[in-house]
This record gives C-alpha cells, sequence and structure tokens, in this order.
C-alpha cells in the first residue's frame, strides 16, 4: 500500500508539474459549457418582425394587434420600400405582409393575401406561422358563423374579444434549453475525458522509453501495483473534471440539469471506467507514444461524433444510430438523457450494466494484451 501511494504521488506531481498540464486536465474540460452557452444561451431573445399592411382593413388591423400581443415577439410596421434593406441588415427578423383582399378573404371563409418572408427560415417563420393561422383560423369559424356579414362579425368578434368567461394561464418553464446545453456540455466533456486518460495512461509508454520504468522495477514496486497507481491517477483526475465541469454547470451557470448532481456523477463515474480501461487497452497495443497518440485520434474522435457528442443522434441516419448503439459514449448520453426525462436509476439497470460491462471488456483486454507481452521487462 505504501508503494502505491508513493506512485500515485509521483504520478501526480509528474502529471501536474508544467502549466499546460493543469490547462489540459483541469481548464479544457470546462469548453464544453461555453460551447453550449454559445449555442443556446440567446434562445430566449425576443424575435423582432416587420409587418406591412396594404390592406387597411379592420381584420389586419386586429390580426397586427394580436401580434403585438404575443410573448418574446416585437412588432414594428415598415414600409414596403424598406423590407429588402431591413431583412439584409438585421435589424428584422421576418416580415408579415398583408396584401389588399386580405381582409375580404377571411370574411370569404378563405385565408388568402398574406406572406411571411425571412432570411432564417424556418426558424423564425414555424414560430409566427404556429399562432398567426391558428389566430386567423378562429377568424374564419367566425366568419362562418355570420355568413360573411362584416357587421355582424365585428360584433360578433368584439364579443368574443370581451367574453365573460376567464381563462387563468400558468407559464410552464422550458426545459429544453438547459437539457439541450447539458447534453453538449456533457458530450464535450465525454471526449475530453476520454483524450485525458489516454495522456495520462501514456506515462506508462514514456516511462518506458526513457527507462525510468525499467529502474522502478529494480525496487520492490511491482508492474501490477505500477499499473494500478496510474489507474488511480486517472481516475482521480477524470472524478475532478467530472465534479468541476457538472458543478460551474449547476452552481455557477445556474443551468438546470434536470436531474440530481449525484446522478449525473455516479454516470459519469462510470464513464471514467470505460474512459480508463480504453486507455489502458490503447497503450497495450501500442509500442510508443506516438502510436498510442495515433490510436487515440483515430477511435475516439470518430466514436464521439457517432455517438452524439456534438449533435443530437436523431439528426442521425438510422443506420449511424445503429451502429452507435455499440459505443459506450452513446449509452452513457442516453442514460443521463433518461435521467432528465424522470427515470430513477431502478429503471435504468441495463443501461448501467451494459456500461459496466463496457469498463470490464477494456480492462480485461488491457490485462489479458499486459499479460501477453512477451518483450523485455513486460508489465505484467
Amino acid at each position: 500500500m505504501k508503494d502505491i501511494f508513493w506512485l500515485v504521488s509521483k504520478t501526480l506531481r509528474t502529471t501536474f508539474r508544467s502549466k499546460k498540464n493543469i490547462i489540459l486536465y483541469l481548464i479544457t474540460p470546462l469548453a464544453g459549457i461555453f460551447i453550449a452557452l454559445l449555442a443556446y444561451g440567446g434562445q430566449d431573445k425576443v424575435t423582432t418582425i416587420g409587418v406591412v399592411d396594404h390592406d387597411k382593413g379592420i381584420i389586419s388591423a386586429e390580426t397586427i394587434a394580436f401580434l403585438r400581443g404575443l410573448d418574446h415577439l416585437k412588432v414594428e410596421e415598415i414600409k414596403d420600400t424598406s423590407v429588402t434593406n431591413k431583412l439584409t441588415s438585421g435589424s428584422i427578423e421576418s416580415v408579415v405582409t398583408f396584401e389588399q383582399g386580405y381582409s375580404e378573404s377571411v370574411l370569404a371563409g378563405k385565408p388568402d393575401h398574406i406572406d411571411i418572408t425571412s432570411i432564417k427560415g424556418e426558424s423564425v417563420t414555424g414560430f409566427i406561422k404556429t399562432y398567426l393561422y391558428q389566430y386567423i383560423d378562429n377568424l374564419t369559424v367566425i366568419a362562418a358563423a355570420v355568413d360573411g356579414d362584416s357587421d355582424q362579425f365585428m360584433r360578433m368578434y368584439n364579443d368574443y374579444r370581451h367574453a365573460d368567461f376567464q381563462l387563468k394561464t400558468t407559464a410552464l418553464k422550458d426545459s429544453s434549453t438547459s437539457k439541450n446545453m447539458t447534453y453538449m456540455t456533457v458530450g464535450f466533456l465525454i471526449m475530453i475525458m476520454m483524450y485525458s486518460a489516454n495522456n495520462l495512461s501514456e506515462i506508462i509508454l514514456a516511462e518506458k522509453e526513457n527507462r525510468t520504468y525499467f529502474r522502478l522495477l529494480s525496487t520492490p514496486v511491482t508492474a501490477q501495483k505500477y499499473i494500478f497507481s496510474n489507474v488511480i491517477v486517472n481516475m482521480i483526475v477524470m472524478i475532478v473534471q467530472a465534479v468541476a465541469t457538472l458543478s460551474l454547470l449547476s452552481f455557477v451557470f445556474h443551468i438546470d440539469l434536470n436531474m440530481s448532481l449525484w446522478k449525473a456523477l455516479v454516470v459519469m463515474i462510470i464513464f471514467s471506467l470505460i474512459a480508463v480501461g480504453l486507455s489502458l487497452v490503447i497503450v497495450a497495443f501500442s509500442n510508443s507514444r506516438k502510436s498510442a497518440s495515433g490510436l487515440s485520434i483515430l477511435l475516439i474522435t470518430p466514436t464521439a461524433m457517432l455517438s452524439g457528442c456534438f449533435w443530437p443522434i436523431e439528426i442521425m441516419p438510422k443506420s449511424i444510430q445503429k451502429i452507435s448503439e455499440f459505443l459506450p459514449q452513446r449509452w452513457t448520453l442516453d442514460t443521463l438523457t433518461k435521467l432528465q426525462e424522470g427515470h430513477d436509476f431502478g429503471s435504468l439497470n441495463l443501461n448501467i450494466l451494459i456500461l459496466s460491462a463496457f469498463a470490464a471488456a477494456f480492462f480485461l483486454v488491457a490485462i489479458y494484451k499486459f499479460s501477453r507481452n512477451n518483450s523485455a521487462k513486460s508489465f505484467i
């Protein structure tokens, strides 16, 4: 035990001796938070739209008033000649144009003469259409009830607006943004943890290359203790990365994880074992640090992409989604997603079992390869 403690302290001193390693292992994992903030931090902003009213009717005026009443929407009446300039400059994100005949088409029960334009596409127009078309459908129903009589329509419409019944609304918290930010942050954290684990395991190869490893074996230190101490250091760094990232996400940036912090940490600790096990497999099959680094790049980045660490897995083809089911990163993200949806650990036994199986398989492969190493002074 004393030998292992000495090896752990030696490896930690070696690892954090340079500022470069401090940045690599402790600062880089936080990059996912800032990327998530850039990607999703501005989703609650107010959308500014322009309105061009060629119709000048009462119904078009009421429709514009309805748009003004929508939350997260700022309406600005503009002239037809300034539409292009305002769209291209970004001062407005969409333009709703009511052409001549809009009011008559609504009274006739066939809404027409309305156009929605945006250079940002469906991401902006979809939000406007959802509310606007539903409102116009309500107007069409009233018009059908009065058989197109404009005076009777306005009386019924005013009665509809000033009805005696009241509707109490309660705003529900939109958790989609925080879930997306958590997902992206954890996705980048997973990739960085895997690279960090590989770099720490490469210390084995580095000390073998500079003959430090062989000098250590001339002392009471055994190869098994040496490997085990490297695993302990690896796990310490992985756990610190997970705790620091998730804690900052929750307590500093106040982003709701939509699950208990300890549950997320348990999943990430299990993944830490997977990352360390895979790093040992890479080291076991490598003869030098360069080959280990090349093999890690070949394995980690593509599998992270296939697993959905950088984007939602749902946007990828079904064939790619099937491939991702054989990757531990995918199961880690799937477990965290289900925890966000309200599942407890009792219902996620299969996920936890699969993650544990990945970790066990990698460690067994690494142990087998080390034990079959026939080179002089083999690891085990």
